[in-house]
């Protein structure tokens, strides 16, 4: 196997080329030319999530289709939207569900929701991203870590951030020395610990994004035998959520904060 660090710089090199390619995958082409083809037509909340094809197309785009089954859920992210600070999106930690109900903000913009260019191709582009992600990971989880990453770095303003999501909390920790033993240890300590290690008001300079990403890539390979079958992935498509939960139980949950994880 490829050690992550040369195959993720063989990735960034011919990225362009290689998310060409994949858009042209038999399954991947004909589920994304169904969801353009299809999602101008949808005009609310209920023809969204009635829409399987549609509705599963656009989580799998945002790493979120562990969640596809918790429609009642996604109904309170979507129709409490993003306005106030108080909505259901703004005061989960994993910030999937806000990004998922920026775009998708039909509290907001009603029928015309699905009218822009971030529901329609910026929705494919993320598909596309996603997909060669966990594509990737089948492979080897460290390198579908490093692209998450280096996707998410730049949005990335505080520690916590890093803690509220499990794939961007593995990829700190790795980065920080912190064994996996400790991944539970007080969120505080964590917090502090990440901070010292990795500088947070530069995760905007690609240069120094790239430099923890050659770390991540190293420590990864040390900690883990990438020579052999690639650890199961679960990372990344289960970000903060909690699979396998019912429905009630995962409602129950509206005003976790991570110091109660």
């Amino acid at each position: 196997m490829t050690d992550t660090y040369m195959r993720v710089s063989m990735l960034n090199r011919d990225y362009e080329k290689t998310i060409d390619t994949l858009s042209k995958d038999g399954q991947v082409s004909r589920e994304t030319e169904n969801y353009l083809e299809k999602i101008r037509d949808i005009k609310s909340i209920d023809d969204f999530l009635g829409d399987y094809e549609i509705y599963s197309y656009a989580m799998k785009a945002f790493g979120l289709e562990d969640m596809i089954y918790a429609k009642a859920y996604m109904r309170k992210v979507l129709e409490e939207g993003i306005s106030s600070s108080k909505s259901f999106a703004n005061q989960l930690t994993d910030q999937r569900f806000k990004e998922f109900a920026t775009v998708f903000n039909f509290a907001s913009h009603g029928d015309s929701t699905t009218s822009f260019e971030k529901t329609q191709q910026g929705v494919v582009d993320k598909y596309l991203e996603q997909t060669l992600e966990t594509r990737e990971g089948q492979e080897n989880t460290g390198v579908q870590l490093a692209l998450y990453f280096q996707k998410k770095a730049a949005t990335i303003t505080s520690p916590m951030e890093f803690l509220g999501d499990k794939a961007l909390a593995e990829v700190a920790r790795t980065i920080a020395g912190i064994p996996e033993e400790a991944a539970g240890a007080d969120i505080d300590w964590l917090s502090e610990t990440i901070s010292d290690r990795i500088d947070i008001d530069k995760m905007s300079d690609p240069d120094y994004v790239e430099e923890l990403v050659q770390r991540f890539s190293i420590l990864y390979d040390l900690n883990h035998d990438t020579t052999s079958t690639a650890a199961p992935n679960v990372l990344i498509s289960s970000g903060n959520s909690i699979v396998g939960m019912d429905e009630d139980l995962l409602m129950s949950l509206q005003g976790l904060q991570l110091g109660g994880i």
